[in-house]
């Protein structure tokens, strides 16, 4: 005699794509959020296997849809860049994301900032940044055989990963990238266009009082 088991077809596990939270808790956390994306972004645009996000939810483990962290800035070296609704490792050819920054909001406590430090530590982050804004400080973490360790002097510090140089000014944090140029807001961005184009007038009109046609060069 054959006896059939029934067997009850596995709901598919759900991996959300929001976790509710808002991006940022203040304009000037956004802001340093979307400068430090949109300037590594912009150094490995030419790259396509380098993937560069703000606010994505990384699920590390697969069947685990409660285990999730969304870092304000992450960079995966190695993967495509592909548009995602979050960031499933097991679907990354198991990469973690390599860098981390999270820029800190009035908000945000010393028992949250632990949890994703033991986080990173856990998943396998190899460089991982913290921007307070209001208090002007910076620190950051390396992995060191196989542990996240402090990073003793911060200032002038290189990250091995992205090639970006951090200062510190009274104005804050000063990202420079491996050529020496400063991640700018957009707004610096557009002002310093203005300034170029302004350049570009000038001289095209002095050429043309030389009897020069800049256009014909």
């Amino acid at each position: 005699m054959v006896t059939e088991i029934q067997t009850t077809p596995q709901t598919p596990i759900i991996y959300p794509e929001s976790d509710g939270q808002p991006m940022a808790e203040n304009t000037e956390q956004f802001r340093w959020i979307v400068t430090i994306q949109g300037g590594i972004d912009a150094l490995f645009k030419d790259d396509p296997n380098v993937f560069v996000a703000g606010d994505l939810l990384w699920y590390p483990v697969e069947g685990n849809n409660k285990l999730r962290v969304a870092p304000d800035v992450m960079v995966a070296i190695g993967r495509p860049k592909v548009k995602r609704g979050s960031y499933l490792q097991w679907e990354e050819d198991d990469i973690a994301p390599q860098v981390v920054f999270e820029v800190l909001s009035p908000g945000n406590t010393l028992t949250e900032m632990a949890k994703k430090l033991d986080f990173y530590q856990r998943y396998g982050v190899e460089e991982y940044y913290i921007y307070d804004p209001d208090k002007i400080d910076v620190c950051g973490w390396i992995r060191t055989e196989n542990q996240l360790t402090l990073i003793d002097t911060i200032k002038g510090w290189i990250s091995p990963r992205l090639g970006v140089r951090f200062e510190m000014s009274e104005s804050g944090l000063e990202l420079y990238r491996p050529d020496g140029r400063k991640f700018s807001t957009y707004i610096e961005l557009d002002n310093q266009r203005q300034q170029a184009e302004e350049r570009a007038n000038r001289l095209a009109e002095r050429l043309r009082e030389l009897g020069i046609d800049p256009d014909a060069m």
